[in-house]
Parts: structure tokens; sequence; C-alpha cells
């Protein structure tokens, strides 16, 4: 029986994966959420590495918070490359396949077309050179590795995410003003949770880096159009796109990512 270490398991992935855990007998999985394991705490990864025979550890823990990034880039440094690179060694040393997923903010997003693995990240903001730097000490150190970039990640269940958000104004009546301007792809939970379990886990994908996402291109005002069409509250809700977002940390306007 394989048995796979989760980390960040509080989180909408983490959360998601243990809803569908049990629908998956033949694996064994360790959830651990930040409480039971904090990935910045050496001591404490090497314990759950070393303490338990994992075959596969899918790394979900992260420092995501974009605009915090920017202001307090050291914190998102730890948690996503130096962590990401103790995580990379306790791997190599203990015989076990990292699955670490990543982000389209790898990308600068001007390339005016969709991006694949083997295109050159360049990052414009601290959250994205956060996510590459780590993403560069996996590739360094070892070779039984797959690496998951995935692009506006949501759970329509958990967690604070762009879906819940939208949702929650609207049903508070709130007029939504969504910028137009950047354009990517939203990836449910569900989809890439299967994806992790039954491609990679399961041995039918070779190693190194893939792109996932649902694979259908629009705008953030789009999608909280198609939320808002999905929950019936078109007619309801004033949306309103606008073209100016007010950020501290710059995004990529296009990071459409293909596999």
């Amino acid at each position: 029986m394989k048995k796979i270490l989760v980390t960040g398991a509080s989180g909408q992935l983490g959360l998601t994966l243990q809803e569908l855990a049990p629908g998956y007998p033949e694996l064994e999985f360790d959830f651990r959420d930040s409480n039971q394991l904090d990935i910045t705490d050496t001591t404490a990864l090497k314990q759950a590495f070393v303490r338990y025979e994992h075959s596969y550890c899918i790394n979900c823990a992260a420092y995501t918070q974009v605009e915090e990034a920017e202001k307090h880039p050291k914190k998102a440094f730890e948690v996503n490359a130096d962590a990401v690179k103790q995580m990379a060694e306790l791997c190599l040393q203990n015989n076990v396949v990292l699955i670490h997923l990543s982000t389209d903010y790898v990308f600068d997003g001007e390339k005016g077309s969709p991006y694949y693995p083997d295109d050159e990240p360049n990052p414009i903001n601290e959250y994205g050179k956060s996510k590459l730097e780590g993403e560069r000490h996996i590739q360094k150190m070892l070779d039984r590795f797959y690496i998951v970039r995935t692009s506006w990640l949501y759970s329509k269940k958990y967690g604070n995410n762009f879906y819940r958000t939208i949702l929650a104004k609207a049903r508070a009546g709130e007029v939504l003003r969504v910028t137009d301007q950047q354009t990517g792809c939203p990836t449910n939970t569900l989809s890439l949770s299967e994806f992790l379990i039954e491609k990679l886990v399961q041995g039918k994908k070779k190693f190194g880096i893939h792109h996932f996402s649902d694979g259908k291109v629009m705008t953030w005002y789009g999608f909280a159009k198609k939320i808002l069409d999905e929950q019936k509250l078109s007619d309801k809700i004033e949306l309103l796109a606008v073209q100016k977002y007010q950020a501290l940390a710059p995004r990529p306007k296009k990071s459409v990512i293909m596999p």
C-alpha cells in the first residue's frame, strides 16, 4: 500500500484531498495541517519523514498571500523556497517522490499565447519569485519529482478564494466590480485533486514539470459572470467590468497555462 504524506492539509486543496481519500482504499494518506507539521520547522519535518515510510509527499503547504508576500518577501521565501529545499533533501534521503504545487505566477504574462511547461519563467512579484525558487531547488536536487503548476485555484466548499468571495458578496446584494484586464484558467480543487491522485500517484505521468488547469480561458470578470450564472444570480446582482485593479503586487496579465 502506498503511503502519502500531505502537507498543508487544512487548505482548500488539502481539504479536497481529504474528502476524496476514502474513495482510494488502496492508498494510505497521512494528512498534516500547519499545526501538526510546520514545514519551516526543520526538526519536525525530519521527524515526519523518518518516522513513517511514505512513498509520496504531496506538498500543498505554501505562502499564497500575494499582497503580503510583496510586503514581507522573507516570509514567502521561507515557506515557498527554503522549506521546499529541505523537503526535497528529505525526499531524496528517504526515497520519497515529491509532488509539489506551484503556480502560473512564475510567468510574467507577456507572452501573448499559452504557457507550456518548458517555457522560461519570469515572475514579476515576490510570490512568483519565491515559488520559482522552490521549483529550482527541487529540479536541482531530485530526479523523481512532479512540479504541478496550476492557476486560479478555487474550491466551492473550502477556503477563501475568488469563487466563494464573489458568491458571498452576491448573496449580500453587493455591486460587484471585477477586473477584465487579467486572463487565465480557473481550476477547481476537485479536478486538480483527481489529477494528483489518479495520474501522478498512480504513476501515469512522467516525472518533471506539469501544467494543470480546467482549460477554460477567461478573465476574472468572465469568471465572476460564470459564477453568477451558475448560481442563478445574474439577474439579481450588478456586475461591472473594471480596467484598473488596485494592488501592491503586479499580476501577470495573461497567464494561460496548458499541458
